[in-house]
């Protein structure tokens, strides 16, 4: 009996092999290259292209598209993103700090056809690559700026631009630029916001990194909304965060736009929470005081 045992478990492993190797050989490479950043890799399989940031070719996803819808987004954090237009539903100047795929700046483009975006990415090679296999296609409205996000800000501030929305999107697993989640960083992000802009920041919902990130976002803005799934979004509006009344009653005036993107009050709409759920004290992250990377462990 035993051998007939260790007989069936051996047949098992070798069939599940063999079923991983055939998933793995099923995803196409279709192109990849090292940048000054980062290799970045474009891979398809089971109806989805999708971008890779990483060391190694078997790096984490960062932007997918469906292809044979691309008005749908793929990953729940680029819909808690839009959940930004519940704050502020008819932006008119975007700002998008780091642009992956396109698939977010892309998303608004066709909500908004007449919004006017800049979208900042510091890395080349993601532009090019956004643009040539994700469609992400700039416009008479639409700017794309190649330049690391702080750098931006800082001009941006010094020629008293200013922004209904920002869309912080440039962190990844593998590494979190450390110049960008400290409270002087945060200061310069709200000195570029209208008196009633919003900022949304896609985030790490897992990691020691957590309370320190929290502290810091609320010591510049005070309250925030947190939505929570695989990503954290944080959520901060200027002029003081809206009840949940008025963030519901936002959400059904723009539900019906969003409804292309996969995008569902029924779903979002739970997740909102302004509960203080980190350690009172919590050390606030700083120019002079960002271990971010080395925060960012579960």
């Amino acid at each position: 009996m035993r051998s007939n045992h260790l007989h069936v478990l051996l047949i098992a492993a070798t069939l599940g092999a063999l079923l991983g190797a055939r998933g793995a050989l099923s995803e196409v490479v279709l192109h990849t290259e090292k940048s000054l950043y980062r290799n970045v890799t474009v891979t398809e399989q089971d109806g989805e292209r999708c971008m890779k940031f990483s060391r190694f070719y078997q790096g984490s996803r960062q932007s997918c598209i469906f292809l044979n819808d691309r008005s749908k987004l793929v990953f729940a954090y680029t819909k808690m993103m839009l959940a930004s237009l519940y704050l502020t539903p008819n932006p008119k100047r975007v700002l998008v700090i780091g642009l992956g795929g396109g698939t977010l700046p892309g998303a608004l483009q066709r909500l908004y056809p007449d919004i006017d975006m800049d979208v900042v990415e510091v890395d080349a090679a993601v532009i090019r690559v956004a643009q040539k296999y994700f469609d992400f296609r700039p416009g008479p409205n639409v700017h794309v700026i190649e330049e690391d996000g702080r750098v931006f800000v800082k001009r941006a501030g010094r020629s008293g631009t200013k922004y209904d929305l920002v869309l912080l999107d440039a962190f990844d697993h593998e590494y979190i630029p450390e110049h960008m989640l400290t409270r002087e960083f945060l200061q310069e992000v709200k000195a570029v916001m209208q008196p009633d802009g919003v900022l949304a920041a896609n985030t790490f919902s897992n990691s020691r990194l957590y309370a320190h990130e929290s502290a810091t976002y609320e010591a510049v803005f005070g309250r925030f909304y947190n939505l929570k799934d695989a990503n954290r979004v944080i959520l901060v509006k200027l002029d003081g965060l809206p009840s949940q009344g008025i963030v519901t009653s936002n959400a059904s005036s723009v539900d019906n736009r969003l409804a292309v993107t996969g995008t569902t009050a029924e779903w979002l709409l739970p997740m909102f929470s302004s509960a203080r759920d980190w350690p009172a004290g919590t050390r606030v992250l700083t120019d002079q005081y960002s271990p971010a990377n080395l925060l960012n462990v579960q």
